[in-house]
């Protein structure tokens, strides 16, 4: 017996604009399960399905848990990535070597310097 990594749950005000606004910067295909989730389907080896699930209330404190993405340009990346509507936040970070943005609705993630 053991476990496999198969899905990532983020929570969401709007599931579609959400999962459509991810879809696009990861350039994965989107689509609406049977339960109304909205689905990001990775290509293979690039990690778990994500489901956007609709919540009520909006996102008020920092993420315990957030997303790390290893760019081949980190700020041609970031670049892109605020054109599409992330954000510069500052969680206390400091000054690194990677930049912390955050989604439309205020989900963190980090785009960590090119390998």
């Amino acid at each position: 017996m053991g476990l496999r990594f198969s899905e990532i749950c983020i929570d969401a005000r709007d599931p579609e604009a959400l999962g459509g606004w991810w879809a696009t910067a990861l350039g994965w295909p989107t689509h609406i399960n049977a339960d109304g989730d909205v689905v990001l389907t990775p290509p293979p080896g690039a990690g778990p399905i994500w489901l956007f699930l609709a919540v009520p209330e909006d996102k008020v404190v920092k993420n315990r848990l957030h997303l790390d993405f290893t760019p081949d340009d980190q700020q041609a990346e970031v670049n892109r990535l605020i054109g599409l509507g992330a954000r510069h936040v500052d969680i206390g970070q400091g000054e690194q070597s990677w930049v912390v943005l955050a989604d439309p609705e205020g989900n963190e993630f980090c785009v960590l310097a090119a390998d």
